[in-house]
Protein backbone atom coordinates (compact mmCIF):
# COMPACT_ATOMS: atom_id res chain seq x y z
CA UNK A 1 0.00 0.00 0.00
CA UNK A 2 1.17 3.49 -0.83
CA UNK A 3 1.68 5.79 2.06
CA UNK A 4 -0.48 8.92 1.93
CA UNK A 5 1.46 11.97 0.90
CA UNK A 6 2.08 14.49 3.58
CA UNK A 7 0.35 17.82 2.98
CA UNK A 8 2.62 20.40 1.44
CA UNK A 9 3.62 23.23 3.66
CA UNK A 10 2.32 26.63 2.70
CA UNK A 11 4.77 28.38 0.52
CA UNK A 12 6.60 31.05 2.39
CA UNK A 13 6.17 34.54 1.06
CA UNK A 14 9.23 35.94 -0.59
CA UNK A 15 11.34 38.13 1.65
CA UNK A 16 11.20 41.03 -0.78
CA UNK A 17 7.37 40.98 -0.60
CA UNK A 18 7.41 41.36 3.19
CA UNK A 19 9.98 44.11 3.04
CA UNK A 20 8.02 45.99 0.37
CA UNK A 21 4.85 45.88 2.50
CA UNK A 22 6.79 47.15 5.50
CA UNK A 23 8.29 49.90 3.41
CA UNK A 24 4.83 50.94 2.21
CA UNK A 25 3.49 51.03 5.76
CA UNK A 26 6.49 53.03 6.93
CA UNK A 27 6.15 55.45 4.04
CA UNK A 28 2.40 55.82 4.59
CA UNK A 29 2.83 56.48 8.31
CA UNK A 30 5.80 58.72 7.67
CA UNK A 31 3.71 60.89 5.38
CA UNK A 32 0.45 60.71 7.32
CA UNK A 33 1.70 61.43 10.83
CA UNK A 34 3.46 64.75 10.00
CA UNK A 35 0.40 65.90 8.05
CA UNK A 36 -1.93 65.10 10.96
CA UNK A 37 0.37 66.86 13.41
CA UNK A 38 0.58 69.91 11.14
CA UNK A 39 -3.22 70.07 10.79
CA UNK A 40 -3.69 69.76 14.54
CA UNK A 41 -1.12 72.40 15.46
CA UNK A 42 -1.81 75.00 12.79
CA UNK A 43 -5.45 74.48 11.80
CA UNK A 44 -7.70 72.53 14.17
CA UNK A 45 -6.33 73.71 17.53
CA UNK A 46 -6.17 77.42 16.50
CA UNK A 47 -9.74 77.28 15.21
CA UNK A 48 -10.94 75.62 18.41
CA UNK A 49 -9.10 78.22 20.47
CA UNK A 50 -10.64 80.99 18.38
CA UNK A 51 -14.10 79.52 18.93
CA UNK A 52 -13.44 79.31 22.69
CA UNK A 53 -12.21 82.91 22.83
CA UNK A 54 -15.41 84.10 21.15
CA UNK A 55 -17.45 82.98 24.18
CA UNK A 56 -15.20 84.65 26.78
CA UNK A 57 -15.46 88.14 28.26
CA UNK A 58 -12.98 90.93 27.76
CA UNK A 59 -11.83 92.49 31.04
CA UNK A 60 -9.90 95.68 31.72
CA UNK A 61 -6.45 94.14 31.65
CA UNK A 62 -7.10 90.49 30.93
CA UNK A 63 -9.56 88.10 29.37
CA UNK A 64 -12.09 86.69 31.81
CA UNK A 65 -12.91 83.03 31.27
CA UNK A 66 -16.64 83.57 31.65
CA UNK A 67 -18.87 82.09 28.96
CA UNK A 68 -21.18 84.61 27.29
CA UNK A 69 -22.97 85.31 24.01
CA UNK A 70 -22.43 89.05 24.36
CA UNK A 71 -19.75 89.16 21.65
CA UNK A 72 -22.09 87.70 19.03
CA UNK A 73 -24.97 89.94 20.11
CA UNK A 74 -22.65 92.92 19.89
CA UNK A 75 -21.75 92.02 16.32
CA UNK A 76 -25.39 92.03 15.17
CA UNK A 77 -26.66 94.98 17.25
CA UNK A 78 -23.80 97.46 17.85
CA UNK A 79 -22.92 100.46 15.72
CA UNK A 80 -24.97 103.00 13.85
CA UNK A 81 -25.65 103.50 10.16
CA UNK A 82 -23.25 101.85 7.77
CA UNK A 83 -20.69 101.34 10.56
CA UNK A 84 -22.66 98.43 11.99
CA UNK A 85 -20.47 95.32 11.78
CA UNK A 86 -23.22 93.24 10.22
CA UNK A 87 -23.61 95.84 7.44
CA UNK A 88 -19.84 95.95 6.98
CA UNK A 89 -19.98 92.17 6.52
CA UNK A 90 -22.63 92.55 3.82
CA UNK A 91 -20.57 95.26 2.12
CA UNK A 92 -17.53 93.00 2.19
CA UNK A 93 -19.62 90.24 0.64
CA UNK A 94 -20.62 92.66 -2.12
CA UNK A 95 -17.00 93.57 -2.84
CA UNK A 96 -15.95 89.91 -2.79
CA UNK A 97 -18.69 88.96 -5.27
CA UNK A 98 -17.75 91.82 -7.61
CA UNK A 99 -14.07 90.86 -7.48
CA UNK A 100 -14.93 87.21 -8.12
CA UNK A 101 -17.16 87.95 -11.12
CA UNK A 102 -14.64 90.31 -12.75
CA UNK A 103 -11.78 87.85 -12.16
CA UNK A 104 -13.81 85.09 -13.85
CA UNK A 105 -14.67 87.33 -16.81
CA UNK A 106 -11.00 88.18 -17.29
CA UNK A 107 -9.61 84.70 -16.70
CA UNK A 108 -11.97 82.52 -18.71
CA UNK A 109 -11.26 83.95 -22.20
CA UNK A 110 -7.52 83.88 -21.49
CA UNK A 111 -7.62 80.25 -20.32
CA UNK A 112 -9.74 79.30 -23.34
CA UNK A 113 -7.39 81.08 -25.75
CA UNK A 114 -4.27 79.43 -24.33
CA UNK A 115 -5.83 75.96 -24.36
CA UNK A 116 -7.73 75.90 -27.65
CA UNK A 117 -6.24 78.61 -29.87
CA UNK A 118 -2.51 78.31 -29.19
CA UNK A 119 -1.11 75.22 -30.88
CA UNK A 120 2.53 75.27 -29.81
CA UNK A 121 3.13 73.64 -26.40
CA UNK A 122 6.03 76.02 -25.76
CA UNK A 123 3.85 79.04 -26.55
CA UNK A 124 1.14 77.70 -24.24
CA UNK A 125 3.60 77.32 -21.40
CA UNK A 126 5.05 80.78 -22.01
CA UNK A 127 1.65 82.49 -22.01
CA UNK A 128 0.59 80.61 -18.90
CA UNK A 129 3.76 81.60 -17.07
CA UNK A 130 3.29 85.24 -18.08
CA UNK A 131 -0.24 85.13 -16.66
CA UNK A 132 0.86 83.83 -13.25
CA UNK A 133 4.07 85.85 -12.93
CA UNK A 134 2.31 88.40 -10.62
CA UNK A 135 2.21 85.63 -7.98
CA UNK A 136 6.01 85.86 -7.78
CA UNK A 137 5.82 89.50 -6.67
CA UNK A 138 5.10 90.51 -3.09
CA UNK A 139 1.46 91.23 -2.28
CA UNK A 140 2.40 94.51 -0.59
CA UNK A 141 4.35 95.68 -3.65
CA UNK A 142 1.40 94.91 -5.93
CA UNK A 143 -1.01 96.80 -3.67
CA UNK A 144 1.32 99.81 -3.36
CA UNK A 145 1.83 99.87 -7.13
CA UNK A 146 -1.85 100.68 -7.60
CA UNK A 147 -1.43 103.75 -5.40
CA UNK A 148 1.20 104.96 -7.85
CA UNK A 149 -1.01 104.16 -10.83
CA UNK A 150 -4.36 105.48 -9.58
CA UNK A 151 -3.21 108.51 -7.57
CA UNK A 152 -4.07 112.07 -8.58
CA UNK A 153 -0.50 112.48 -9.81
CA UNK A 154 -0.20 108.85 -10.85
CA UNK A 155 0.49 107.20 -14.17
CA UNK A 156 -3.15 106.80 -15.25
CA UNK A 157 -4.11 110.41 -14.58
CA UNK A 158 -0.95 111.63 -16.31
CA UNK A 159 -1.79 109.53 -19.37
CA UNK A 160 -5.38 110.77 -19.53
CA UNK A 161 -4.22 114.37 -19.17
CA UNK A 162 -1.65 113.90 -21.92
CA UNK A 163 -4.26 112.40 -24.25
CA UNK A 164 -6.65 115.24 -23.50
CA UNK A 165 -9.39 112.95 -22.20
CA UNK A 166 -9.58 114.89 -18.93
CA UNK A 167 -8.58 118.43 -17.98
CA UNK A 168 -7.87 117.81 -14.29
CA UNK A 169 -6.80 114.74 -12.31
CA UNK A 170 -9.54 112.31 -11.28
CA UNK A 171 -9.71 111.82 -7.52
CA UNK A 172 -12.34 109.10 -7.72
CA UNK A 173 -9.83 106.47 -8.84
CA UNK A 174 -7.99 106.25 -5.52
CA UNK A 175 -9.27 105.87 -1.95
CA UNK A 176 -12.58 104.37 -3.00
CA UNK A 177 -14.22 101.03 -3.61
CA UNK A 178 -13.10 101.30 -7.23
CA UNK A 179 -9.40 101.21 -6.32
CA UNK A 180 -9.96 98.37 -3.84
CA UNK A 181 -11.78 96.28 -6.47
CA UNK A 182 -9.14 96.97 -9.13
CA UNK A 183 -6.30 95.96 -6.82
CA UNK A 184 -8.06 92.80 -5.62
CA UNK A 185 -8.92 91.74 -9.18
CA UNK A 186 -5.28 92.17 -10.19
CA UNK A 187 -4.04 90.26 -7.16
CA UNK A 188 -6.49 87.34 -7.26
CA UNK A 189 -7.01 86.81 -10.99
CA UNK A 190 -4.05 84.35 -11.25
CA UNK A 191 -5.69 82.21 -8.55
CA UNK A 192 -8.81 82.03 -10.73
CA UNK A 193 -6.89 81.40 -13.94
CA UNK A 194 -4.91 78.39 -12.71
CA UNK A 195 -7.83 76.00 -11.98
CA UNK A 196 -9.62 77.16 -15.13
CA UNK A 197 -6.58 76.41 -17.25
CA UNK A 198 -6.16 73.00 -15.62
CA UNK A 199 -9.84 72.09 -16.13
CA UNK A 200 -9.75 73.07 -19.82
CA UNK A 201 -6.48 71.23 -20.34
CA UNK A 202 -8.13 68.01 -19.15
CA UNK A 203 -11.09 68.26 -21.56
CA UNK A 204 -10.81 65.37 -24.06
CA UNK A 205 -10.18 66.90 -27.46
CA UNK A 206 -11.99 64.02 -29.15
CA UNK A 207 -15.26 65.30 -27.65
CA UNK A 208 -14.70 68.69 -29.25
CA UNK A 209 -13.82 67.07 -32.58
CA UNK A 210 -16.84 64.76 -32.37
CA UNK A 211 -19.14 67.74 -31.83
CA UNK A 212 -17.70 69.45 -34.90
CA UNK A 213 -17.94 66.26 -37.00
CA UNK A 214 -21.61 65.92 -36.08
CA UNK A 215 -22.36 69.39 -37.36
CA UNK A 216 -22.05 71.39 -34.17
CA UNK A 217 -20.82 74.92 -34.73
CA UNK A 218 -18.31 76.75 -32.57
CA UNK A 219 -20.96 78.29 -30.35
CA UNK A 220 -22.84 75.00 -29.95
CA UNK A 221 -19.62 73.11 -29.14
CA UNK A 222 -18.59 75.70 -26.61
CA UNK A 223 -21.86 75.78 -24.68
CA UNK A 224 -22.59 72.03 -24.87
CA UNK A 225 -19.08 70.58 -24.48
CA UNK A 226 -16.37 73.01 -23.37
CA UNK A 227 -18.26 75.18 -20.91
CA UNK A 228 -19.94 72.36 -18.90
CA UNK A 229 -16.65 70.45 -18.62
CA UNK A 230 -14.75 73.57 -17.55
CA UNK A 231 -17.26 74.56 -14.86
CA UNK A 232 -15.43 72.68 -12.04
CA UNK A 233 -12.38 74.84 -12.71
CA UNK A 234 -14.51 77.99 -12.82
CA UNK A 235 -16.14 77.13 -9.49
CA UNK A 236 -12.79 76.32 -7.88
CA UNK A 237 -11.27 79.59 -9.06
CA UNK A 238 -14.34 81.51 -7.90
CA UNK A 239 -14.09 80.03 -4.41
CA UNK A 240 -10.40 81.02 -4.25
CA UNK A 241 -11.15 84.62 -5.23
CA UNK A 242 -14.16 84.88 -2.93
CA UNK A 243 -12.47 83.45 0.16
CA UNK A 244 -9.31 85.51 -0.31
CA UNK A 245 -11.29 88.71 -0.94
CA UNK A 246 -13.34 88.17 2.21
CA UNK A 247 -10.21 87.93 4.34
CA UNK A 248 -8.24 90.76 2.72
CA UNK A 249 -7.62 93.71 5.01
CA UNK A 250 -4.45 95.17 3.47
CA UNK A 251 -5.88 96.35 0.14
CA UNK A 252 -8.78 98.24 1.79
CA UNK A 253 -6.32 99.79 4.27
CA UNK A 254 -3.93 100.98 1.55
CA UNK A 255 -6.39 101.92 -1.19
CA UNK A 256 -9.74 102.50 0.50
CA UNK A 257 -11.01 105.92 1.49
CA UNK A 258 -12.95 107.04 4.53
CA UNK A 259 -15.98 104.99 3.47
CA UNK A 260 -14.21 101.95 2.02
CA UNK A 261 -11.06 101.42 4.10
CA UNK A 262 -12.91 99.39 6.72
CA UNK A 263 -14.05 95.94 5.68
CA UNK A 264 -14.92 93.07 7.95
CA UNK A 265 -11.33 91.78 8.04
CA UNK A 266 -10.14 95.27 9.05
CA UNK A 267 -12.50 95.21 12.03
CA UNK A 268 -11.06 91.85 13.11
CA UNK A 269 -7.52 93.21 12.75
CA UNK A 270 -8.44 96.25 14.85
CA UNK A 271 -9.94 94.11 17.62
CA UNK A 272 -6.82 91.98 17.88
CA UNK A 273 -4.60 95.07 17.56
CA UNK A 274 -5.40 98.56 18.77
CA UNK A 275 -8.71 97.74 20.50
CA UNK A 276 -7.24 94.70 22.28
CA UNK A 277 -10.64 93.01 22.43
CA UNK A 278 -9.76 89.48 21.46
CA UNK A 279 -13.11 87.83 22.37
CA UNK A 280 -15.05 90.23 20.15
CA UNK A 281 -12.53 89.85 17.33
CA UNK A 282 -12.76 86.08 17.67
CA UNK A 283 -16.56 86.21 17.46
CA UNK A 284 -16.39 88.24 14.22
CA UNK A 285 -13.79 85.83 12.84
CA UNK A 286 -16.07 82.88 13.62
CA UNK A 287 -18.95 84.57 11.78
CA UNK A 288 -16.72 85.17 8.75
CA UNK A 289 -15.55 81.57 8.92
CA UNK A 290 -19.14 80.27 8.93
CA UNK A 291 -20.10 82.49 5.98
CA UNK A 292 -17.11 81.40 3.91
CA UNK A 293 -17.58 77.72 4.82
CA UNK A 294 -21.25 77.92 3.78
CA UNK A 295 -20.31 79.41 0.41
CA UNK A 296 -17.58 76.80 -0.08
CA UNK A 297 -20.00 73.99 0.80
CA UNK A 298 -22.50 75.16 -1.81
CA UNK A 299 -19.71 75.60 -4.36
CA UNK A 300 -18.40 72.13 -3.57
CA UNK A 301 -21.78 70.54 -4.24
CA UNK A 302 -22.10 72.41 -7.53
CA UNK A 303 -18.59 71.36 -8.52
CA UNK A 304 -19.32 67.70 -7.75
CA UNK A 305 -22.48 67.91 -9.82
CA UNK A 306 -20.62 69.12 -12.88
CA UNK A 307 -17.62 66.87 -12.27
CA UNK A 308 -19.67 63.68 -12.74
CA UNK A 309 -19.63 62.63 -16.36
CA UNK A 310 -21.79 60.10 -18.14
CA UNK A 311 -19.22 57.68 -19.64
CA UNK A 312 -21.51 56.90 -22.57
CA UNK A 313 -22.76 60.30 -23.57
CA UNK A 314 -20.11 62.51 -22.05
CA UNK A 315 -22.78 64.74 -20.47
CA UNK A 316 -22.91 65.88 -16.92
CA UNK A 317 -24.85 63.58 -14.69
CA UNK A 318 -28.02 64.91 -13.13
Amino acid sequence: MKKPKAPKAAAAKPRFFTSSVSARRFLFRGLLVPMVIWLLLFLIIPYLQLLLYSFWTNGKFTIQHVLTLENYMKFFTSGTGTNRPVLVLLDTLRIAVIVTVIAIILSYPLAYFINFKVQSPRAKQSLYMLAIIPLWISYVMRAYSWRLILGSSGILNALLLWLGVIHEPLNVLLYSDVSVIIAMVHIYTPYVLMPMYTAMEQIPRNLVEASKDLGGGKIFTFFRVVFPLSLPGVITGATYAFALSMGDFLAPSLLGGATSSTKIANIVQQQFGTSNNWPYGAAIAVVIFLVVISVLAVAGKIEKHFSKLDPEGGKTAV
